[in-house]
């Protein structure tokens, strides 16, 4: 897509090159909170003959990240992605090890959900055949592009799936790595909440849902262990907790920082929960949804970049 300077006229703005893996790299780590809400780790991680270009930690969901970056277009997404995931699986203690020492922290294997274990590749371009190879529905792998202008302009996007229903099982059985991995590590998807409730807190899930993503056009879904998120920019605005009667929401605000003139949310920033932020709201029907949304909209333009 392209960019235009506001002027007198517009004024094209033309992407700029990356010389070297290592400037995107460079950008991505020292920006790692911003654009990707991990925590780093490691540069340059090397084990068994691999070297990863950077190793994270998701404090949300407690698990391990392998980030790699890609100038060429010619690597196989599937093959490397299941690699990296394999050598992470079979050498959990050397990564808790690498964790330890660089965070001064004790971490200890049972800390760390190993089943929700991701890679992400970041690039300026993937191809077609590239973006079609994560089209699966459990697919624990991301691709993001990163490019940049001339106006030191950085964009930082993921690249979205389709409407995907298969699952990488159906491949796995004629790759051995793909098959292992697969027992091991889960992609949660929305159906393995809503199977879990009866069709009423399914029906109100679904208003919810629509509702949200009505209000703006860059939000999306994230589906994760516990809850199902939505985020705006890269930004966890709420997150549902789909219950046998109802929802519960979170609101990813601190304290002070919501006004709610119908104290219908309850300040959880104390007490033990899944989702982010200081305030929970508790939904059974669709009585006084049009007032719980304009509290939903206050966190969503709070998290929007």
């Amino acid at each position: 897509m392209p960019l235009f300077k506001i002027g007198h006229k517009l004024e094209h703005i033309k992407e700029v090159s990356f010389k070297l893996e290592r400037e995107i790299q460079r950008l991505t780590e020292q920006n790692l909170q911003i654009l990707l809400r991990l925590n780093f780790i490691r540069s340059e991680f090397s084990l068994n003959n691999f070297r990863i270009d950077t190793l994270a930690f998701d404090p949300e969901t407690k698990a391990f990240v392998i980030i790699e970056y890609k100038r060429d277009k010619t690597f196989s997404v599937i093959d490397q992605g299941y690699a990296y995931l394999s050598l992470m699986l079979n050498n959990k203690a050397d990564f808790i090890l690498e964790y330890n020492e660089s965070q001064n922290q004790s971490l200890k294997r049972l800390d760390v959900d190993w089943t929700q274990s991701k890679v992400i590749f970041v690039a300026p371009f993937f191809t077609t055949y590239q973006r079609e190879a994560i089209n699966f529905k459990d697919l624990p792998i991301e691709l993001w592009e990163v490019k940049k202008f001339e106006n030191d302009t950085l964009s930082f996007e993921q690249v979205q799936k389709a409407s995907a229903k298969e699952s990488i099982k159906t491949i796995s059985r004629s790759d051995d790595t793909v098959e292992a991995v697969s027992k091991e590590v889960k992609v949660y998807t929305e159906q393995d909440h809503l199977q879990k409730v009866d069709s009423e807190t399914r029906e109100l899930f679904e208003n919810v849902k629509d509702r949200l993503l009505n209000m703006d056009d860059n939000i999306t879904v994230q589906p994760k262990k516990q809850t199902i998120g939505f985020k705006v920019d890269n930004n966890i605005f709420c997150d549902v907790v789909l219950q046998g009667k109802g929802l519960k929401i979170y609101l990813n605000l601190k304290s002070g920082d919501l006004q709610d003139q119908k104290n219908v949310t309850r300040d959880v920033s104390h007490v033990g929960h899944w989702g982010n932020g200081a305030y929970e709201i508790k939904l059974t029907d669709l009585e006084d949804i049009d007032y719980i949304l304009s509290l939903l909209k206050q966190s969503m333009r709070k998290n929007k970049a």
